[in-house]
């Protein structure tokens, strides 16, 4: 393999030399007095090519060597990689021995959507307001908006110990070192990290490292599926992948689109969130992904892309999953099946507590309260506690049994309009039923 000795440009985590036969996203070897950096090609122009170091240039020089591997990024693959904790790059964040067997490219496409098979298997999470109101499709692709402070990492963390799938990847990027510790205690606490694999990328790393992870997580879980494995993809959190992707535009001097991000923003979230499939004959991957909203805009470039791509989405607010706004767009493909209840109990609740709302706004008003507002406002406060509270940790049936329990102690049979065969086989205890 031919050595470069000569860097004619570095800027930022960005080097440029000059070289021949030489393919996009190809790795290469960066020897400085420093020591030993990988570096991927991320634009080639003519015969001037610029590579990102992974691991930052401070202390690279522009009499470096440069020696092209040949290869694009490639992480191993085992199941010896199941309850072990990885870097951005790959490496052994968890002390663990380094593995090689197995390499696998990253970065690979996504099945073609015309061959996929269609999504008709729920994901039970043992969280009420996605089972029943909109449940998650095996093979779906969803986002997690939300803003600062909202704790949707403790959400993440709720899910992967509880979703009923064979696998759990989860990808961090620009994780708080004390969100990073407090996934892998809470998920070996729960006995969950066994299960588990994470690509973790803090905060204090180098930038460009945390543009990897997306692809290393999923580059696994495709391999997994392919075994047979259900396997669901945590990402956190994609806007901190954005601003990545738009930090190495600036150093490269792209010409920028709506708010400086890259303008192939929209190709690049998507060549991520397409990688949710279900295989025939073999397993599944679902992906999870939090949306950070800077200043709660639902039309920043990084939500507002993210929503063409993806198949609905949770909004946390509050400290819990809003229903309104929250869509599964795949939650009728399986909802059907589960119960003879669940669309009903799902519809009929979401509209009570739609009026309960309103109730709040007369109320916040002064407003004189009627008989129907007061069963309202009861209604509304037990459907928080019981079922919007991320705590709440029960199964789909008795979710379902919850809903009719809290229906009958607020309302009449008359009042809740139900149909008649749906009464009489789950309202609950002696109540009337006609």
């Amino acid at each position: 393999m031919k050595i470069y000795t000569e860097i004619t440009r570095i800027a930022g985590d960005v080097i440029t030399v000059e070289a021949e036969g030489v393919g996009y996203r190809e790795l290469a070897e960066v020897r400085s007095p420093q020591g030993l950096s990988l570096a991927q090609v991320i634009r080639i122009d003519g015969k001037r090519v610029s590579l990102q170091v992974l691991a930052g240039s401070r202390g690279i020089t522009t009499d470096a060597r440069v020696r092209f591997l040949n290869r694009p990024m490639q992480v191993p693959f085992s199941d010896g990689l199941k309850g072990r904790v990885f870097t951005g790059s790959g490496e052994p964040r968890d002390n663990g021995p380094v593995l090689r067997d197995g390499m696998i490219p990253i970065g690979g496409p996504s099945v073609n959507p015309a061959r996929r098979v269609v999504p008709k298997t729920m994901v039970r999470t043992g969280i009420p307001m996605i089972d029943i109101f909109n449940t998650l499709v095996e093979s779906q692709k969803l986002p997690i908006f939300s803003i600062a402070g909202e704790p949707y990492n403790p959400l993440l963390a709720r899910i992967a110990m509880q979703a009923e799938v064979d696998l759990i990847v989860l990808g961090g990027i620009g994780l708080k070192y004390d969100d990073y510790l407090f996934f892998r205690e809470t998920l070996e606490h729960e006995g969950a990290l066994a299960r588990s694999i994470m690509f973790i990328h803090t905060a204090s790393d180098p930038t460009v490292e945390g543009l990897l992870v997306p692809d290393m997580a999923l580059a696994v879980a495709e391999q997994f599926a392919l075994k047979g494995e259900r396997v669901l993809v945590l990402l956190t959190d994609m806007t901190n992948f954005a601003d990545a992707m738009k930090e190495i535009a600036i150093t490269m001097e792209q010409i920028p689109s709506n708010r400086g991000y890259p303008g192939d923003l929209y190709s690049q979230l998507a060549a991520r969130y397409e990688k949710a499939v279900d295989f025939k004959g073999a397993g599944s991957i679902t992906v999870l992904a939090v949306t950070t909203m800077p200043g709660d805009d639902v039309t920043h470039p990084v939500p507002d892309n993210t929503g063409y791509i993806t198949e609905g989405q949770f909004y946390l607010k509050g400290g819990r999953i809003e229903p309104f706004g929250s869509l599964s767009r795949l939650k009728q493909q399986v909802n059907g099946d589960t119960r003879a209840d669940h669309r009903a109990i799902m519809d009929r609740m979401i509209q009570l507590f739609a009026e309960y709302r309103e109730t709040l706004e007369k109320r916040s008003m002064g407003f004189h309260m009627s008989a129907w507002d007061e069963k309202l406002l009861k209604y509304g406060a037990r459907f928080e506690k019981e079922m919007m509270d991320l705590s709440v940790n029960i199964p789909l049936e008795r979710a379902l049994d919850l809903g009719w329990e809290i229906l009958a102690d607020c309302f009449t049979v008359s009042e809740v309009g139900m149909k008649q065969a749906l009464v009489d086989q789950f309202w609950p205890g002696e109540k009337e039923k006609k």
